[in-house]
């Protein structure tokens, strides 16, 4: 199952960077390997409740 990022990437980013820097192999341009969010929650430390918070809106973020 590919993810809407991963579509996208492949069949309109792909294509326009093959075409604006002139690759002649598919796999001369550069691949997103890996995608990393980060979230300050200093604040957690003295309410747990903001934490449960922070942790549900990275999972609507990423959709995980």
């Amino acid at each position: 199952m590919t993810t809407r990022l991963e579509k996208f990437y492949k069949e309109q980013v792909v294509p326009s960077l093959t075409e604006k820097f002139g690759y002649a192999n598919p796999m001369e341009v550069p691949r997103i390997t890996k995608i990393t969010i980060n979230m300050g929650v200093g604040e957690a430390a003295t309410n747990k409740k903001i934490l449960e918070n922070a942790v549900a809106d990275l999972a609507k973020i990423t959709g995980q």
